[in-house]
């Protein structure tokens, strides 16, 4: 089984607009009403792709009755902490015209020590059961930068591999627990390492490398660092690894770093070797965009992609 953790889940909506104007009436052409939140668009490629996943996090209100009744549709079983304050809604609107997207992200809730304490225990619960663990995105108003690091302690302490997603105060504490693996983009890992990479310089791959390394050497066993149509760099302990994607037509990039997050899980999960784990990742995180609904891909798109991802040893 796969637990992937979102503790700020949400409602996704997404509307179509052509021609998306500020400070105007925009009719809307088409929208939709997800499951949402990081972990959550972790859990749905994951069941697509056959895995045996559990969602937790909080959830609360209407706005979360309607998250956990949504989450069969996709194949993934409710594992949520439930609290009485209403889950939030974030908006994406997707410019048919600009072929650009717009995100409104709201806060969410304020948790108490009473809803972080019941959390805790049913988390150590499930992930007893559990082979993998994902943490993923924010985390909601009332908890501190620590709550994923004890969320780590106590996945380790019970011998689990945690995949780590997340950024800012929550990332530079959770690392010092050391995860099993984290995904940082660019600027993430130069605020991790206090190093300046510009993707402009003259050597930012090694920049890039040694930043993943100096991480490495703390003892995070796999350091992803995501370079966005570039594909991404892994750092592990067979070396060091670049996965080059195809040029692909994509019409929604919202959530396909979770995309990756769900094939390494489901890789390691296999006992797939890390340049498989790379490919794999890489192919579903493709697929994705390449799907309008936001944590969905085809099956069938992810195995074309994947004859056609180079995986490159580069150090």
């Amino acid at each position: 089984m796969i637990l992937t953790v979102t503790l700020n889940a949400a409602i996704d909506k997404r509307y179509v607009v052509e021609n998306f104007e500020e400070g105007e009436v925009n009719r809307v052409l088409e929208c939709e009403y997800v499951p949402g939140g990081k972990g959550l668009n972790v859990s749905k490629p994951l069941a697509i792709a056959g895995a045996d996943v559990v969602a937790t996090g909080f959830v609360g209100g209407y706005a979360g009755d309607y998250i956990c009744s949504r989450l069969s549709d996709y194949g993934v079983k409710d594992g949520f902490y439930k609290v009485k304050a209403e889950s939030r809604s974030c908006i994406n609107i997707w410019d048919t015209k600009k072929k650009k997207q717009t995100e409104f992200l709201e806060p969410g809730f304020v948790i108490d020590e009473n809803d972080w304490n019941g959390f805790e225990e049913k988390f150590k619960t499930l992930a007893k059961d559990s082979d993998i663990i994902t943490i993923s995105g924010s985390v909601p108003k009332g908890l501190d930068s620590n709550s994923y690091r004890r969320l780590i302690a106590i996945g380790k302490s019970l011998g689990k591999k945690v995949i780590l997603d997340t950024s800012g105060k929550l990332l530079i504490e959770a690392v010092e627990e050391i995860p099993f693996m984290i995904k940082p983009n660019i600027d993430e890992i130069a605020m991790l390492t206090g190093r300046k990479i510009s993707v402009d310089e003259e050597g930012f791959f090694e920049e890039v490398i040694a930043a993943a390394k100096q991480i490495r050497d703390k003892g995070v066993e796999i350091v992803v660092v995501s370079l966005g149509a570039d594909g991404s760099l892994m750092v592990c302990d067979d070396g060091v690894y670049r996965g080059i994607v195809p040029k692909i037509d994509a019409v929604n990039t919202v959530g396909c770093g979770d995309s990756m997050i769900a094939g390494f899980a489901l890789s390691f999960s296999q006992g797939l070797t890390f340049t498989e784990a790379l490919k794999k990742a890489s192919a579903i995180s493709a697929a994705s965009a390449m799907t309008e609904e936001t944590g969905r891909f085809n099956l069938s798109d992810m195995e074309k992609l994947i004859n056609q991802i180079t995986i490159e040893k580069i150090g």
